[in-house]
């Protein structure tokens, strides 16, 4: 806040865009539903529990490896709405259009929308449509809001209220794949294999997960900020801490190198298709199970627990046995990744 204007970084996800939201729009906009900054809001209407959600997306390039900005745009939208335990039904796509921006490219993007939808099961019922300047839009911006519906059983997720020690900590893949992907698209690189983004709707992952009894107590998707932020995020200002293991948290080599190339930490890289899931122990093999049936490139482990330990911090050990802090990104790593 000391430079007085917005820097790339307030929309990194970490530590600048928590600073951003709370200085300006939680202090102006301040009530009992915003305040508990969960990705989703919930609340009650006559007597039904509504999620509601609301994003936009700019990533750069629109199209990358594994998917699109009108893709990502659905699966952001859904994924929000799924985490707190909701199930997504309606949505709405608002686009602001450059001037001299291609009918082709608007068809696939709208297209990906539709048959991303369809996959997901949510209906895009209304939108809205702005063209500006040439200059004055890079291409296309894309903003969604979702609704969903949540059981009364699940109030507790979105805010983890029922975390406690002993909890295991489960991410369903690896991590990292959506951020290097878009990375590749962006600067034309040329990876010796393939790498897609993960971009994909959780809902039906999740709903398994739920339908079968596990004992959900926490679900956040991995997007700005990566796993790294969330833990962080999770952990502030409450009584237990994080304590994961670097060995289990699943990276691809591919990704792995591009970020010692880079100097990025794959902690903190974008995912558009990974969730974390904190569960009771008794039902951490059970879930993990689960998780493997619904997508053939899925890769769930368990990657730590939740310990009265470290109350208020995350701490990792390395594979060397050390222990350092995560902490929420500070700066930007990749810009207009979503």
């Amino acid at each position: 806040m000391r430079n007085s204007k917005i820097l790339l970084g307030h929309g990194s996800g970490g530590k600048l865009t928590s600073e951003l939201i709370k200085k300006f729009f939680v202090e102006n906009f301040n009530n009992e539903i915003l305040d508990r900054l969960t990705d989703s809001a919930v609340f009650e209407m006559e007597n039904v529990t509504i999620a509601f959600t609301t994003d936009s997306y700019v990533v750069d390039p629109i199209f990358f490896p594994g998917g699109d900005i009108g893709k990502l745009a659905v699966c952001g939208t859904v994924n929000d709405l799924a985490v707190t335990g909701a199930v997504p039904y309606y949505m709405s796509a608002a686009y602001i259009i450059e001037e001299g921006f291609a009918f082709d490219d608007l068809k696939t993007v709208s297209g990906s929308m539709a048959e991303e939808a369809m996959k997901a099961g949510i209906k895009i019922v209304t939108g809205d449509t702005k063209v500006v300047n040439r200059g004055q839009c890079d291409k296309i911006f894309i903003n969604t809001a979702g609704i969903g519906l949540l059981e009364k059983k699940n109030l507790h997720i979105a805010g983890g209220l029922n975390i406690h020690p002993d909890d295991v900590i489960i991410v369903n893949g690896f991590m990292g794949d959506h951020g290097i992907s878009v990375l590749g698209a962006r600067e034309k690189i040329n990876f010796e294999e393939k790498l897609l983004s993960d971009c994909c709707s959780l809902n039906h992952t999740i709903s398994d997960l739920l339908n079968a009894g596990i004992n959900v107590k926490f679900m956040r998707d991995l997007t700005r900020g990566g796993l790294g932020t969330v833990l962080a995020e999770i952990c502030e200002n409450r009584s237990f801490g994080m304590i994961i293991n670097e060995k289990d948290v699943p990276v691809r080599e591919m990704v792995k190198g591009t970020c010692e190339i880079f100097g990025f930490d794959p902690l903190y890289l974008a995912n558009e298709g990974k969730f974390l899931l904190i569960t009771d122990r008794e039902d951490a093999e059970r879930a993990v199970e689960i998780m493997k049936k619904n997508r053939d490139n899925s890769y769930p482990a368990v990657i730590g627990r939740v310990t009265p330990e470290y109350p208020g911090k995350s701490v990792m050990t390395s594979v060397i046995g050390g222990k350092r802090i995560i902490d929420k990104l500070t700066g930007e790593m990749l810009p207009r990744i979503c």
